[in-house]
C-alpha cells in the first residue's frame, strides 16, 4: 500500500485562505488525499518531529485538525541516530534543518511521498538524487495516487 507523509504546511493546507487558484487546488488535493486515507486506501506517516512542530502550533483548531489528521497515522517514525545523520547529509544539501528532519524521518518509515508545499524543498529535492522517498507537492500527489 502506498505509503504518504504530509508535512505541516500540506497538513494544513486545507484550513489556509484561499485567496489564490494555487492554494484553493492544493487544499482541495490534500482533501482528497485525506479522503483516500480515510478509505484506507493509502498509509498515512507521522513522526516524532511532525507532532512536536504541531504542538508548538499557536492557533488551537489548527493544531486539533493536525492532531486529528495524523491520528490516523499507521507509520510512526521515532528519532534514532540513523534518521540524525541522514537528516545532517540532507541539510548539507541545503535542505533546511527541519524540512530534512522531515524528509529522514519520511525515508525511515519507507514512505514512498513525502508531500509538501514548500516551493524551496520541493526545488531543493529535485537536485538531490539518493532520496528513497519521493518529494512532491499536492497537486502532484493527487495526480500520481489517483492513476
Amino acid at each position: 500500500m502506498t505509503k504518504i507523509y504530509l508535512d505541516n504546511c500540506s497538513l494544513q493546507r486545507p484550513l489556509d485562505t484561499k485567496t489564490q487558484i494555487r492554494l484553493a487546488l492544493e487544499a482541495e488535493a490534500v482533501l482528497g488525499v485525506l479522503a483516500l486515507i480515510e478509505s484506507n486506501k493509502v498509509e498515512l506517516v507521522s513522526s516524532q518531529a511532525l507532532l512536536a512542530e504541531i504542538n508548538r502550533q499557536p492557533n488551537i483548531t489548527r493544531r486539533e485538525y493536525a492532531l486529528e489528521v495524523l491520528a490516523r497515522a499507521t507509520t510512526f517514525a521515532i528519532l534514532n541516530e540513523q534518521v540524525e545523520t541522514r537528516a545532517r547529509q540532507l541539510e548539507s544539501l541545503g535542505i533546511k534543518p527541519l524540512d530534512a528532519l522531515h524528509v529522514a524521518f519520511a525515508e525511515q518509515a519507507q514512505a514512498d511521498y513525502f508531500c509538501t508545499c514548500d516551493d524551496r524543498l520541493l526545488k531543493r529535492a529535485k537536485t538531490i538524487s539518493d532520496l528513497k522517498t519521493r518529494v512532491i507537492s499536492p497537486l502532484e500527489l493527487a495526480e500520481e495516487i489517483d492513476r
